[in-house]
């Protein structure tokens, strides 16, 4: 990642084993990728990586050989952020302090929210439906002092 200029980082969680060619596209930019969990194939963690530096993290629903080498947490810097990575959300007491990002999956619920100067973010599900929840990932741009946050509608048009 250059550190002088503007950062884009894709955040995606909940794929299941489906990795939508619209999630594909989206992520194509990106210096940095963030998966928050249920992965539920280790081909998708390939994919992602041949894009750009990838940082995983094991959801409840990885399992097998594969999914026991993700962390069930991790902390990732990118441009002197901290981001706490997990998949199911905490309690806000229980993130390590220091972090200024919070990303997590888990309820397929697109979501950011501001909390005692932390952001908490949740990508929503990028793999199969789930209900009449939407189908999105988040795009982090990272830009001098400010974090901006987009989500990516996977089903609405490139």
């Amino acid at each position: 990642m250059d550190e002088a200029g503007p950062s884009l980082i894709g955040v995606l969680s909940d794929t299941h084993g489906l990795l939508r060619p619209r999630a594909l596209q989206a992520l194509e930019a990106c210096d940095l990728i963030l998966h928050a969990g249920d992965v539920g194939d280790p081909g998708i963690l390939e994919e992602l990586g041949a894009l750009a530096p990838l940082t995983a993290v094991r959801g409840n629903c990885d399992v097998g050989a594969w999914a026991e080498r993700l962390p069930v947490s991790t902390v990732v810097t990118a441009r002197e952020l901290s981001i706490y990575m997990t998949h199911i959300p905490q309690d806000p007491t229980r993130v390590p302090p220091g972090n200024q990002i919070v990303v997590f999956g888990h309820t397929h619920t697109p979501d950011q929210e501001h909390r005692d100067g932390v952001l908490y973010l949740n990508p929503g599900s990028a793999g199969p439906r789930r209900g009449n929840l939407p189908v999105s990932l988040a795009l982090l741009r990272l830009e001098g002092g400010s974090i901006q946050v987009e989500f990516v509608d996977l089903e609405g048009p490139a």
